[in-house]
């Protein structure tokens, strides 16, 4: 297993947010952009519109281990915002699974032929 790097300055997400892909799906939404680099690198938000600390903690675990689970698999080169929304939280596990793997396919991360 591959450990996870993260973005950790607000310009790199600005950018991200400006001149990366986007794929919005009813429980998260993702954005990408090509780094440059031999890796990935992770960003997770939450904003306080859907929940208290403890609900926006629980679907950035949710988000963090949906990502862990398809680390493999994924494109390299790319940094990666996944941005929770109101449903992510009580979404069953294969709907979240689901919307990231269309998500990812239409940010080019995944390659349709390869779930």
């Amino acid at each position: 297993m591959m450990k996870i790097v993260s973005l950790d300055k607000d310009s790199q997400y600005r950018k991200i947010y400006k001149k990366g892909k986007s794929s919005v799906q009813p429980s998260l939404v993702i954005y990408a952009k090509e780094n440059g680099l031999d890796h990935n690198r992770l960003g997770i938000t939450a904003s306080k519109k859907i929940g208290k600390a403890v609900v926006r903690n629980r679907c950035k675990r949710r988000l963090r281990e949906l990502y862990r689970s398809y680390q493999e698999s994924l494109n390299t080169g790319f940094d990666i915002i996944l941005v929770a929304r109101g449903k992510t939280f009580f979404a069953p596990a294969p709907v979240l699974k689901s919307a990231f793997e269309k998500g990812a396919i239409d940010v080019k991360l995944l390659s349709s032929t390869e779930k």
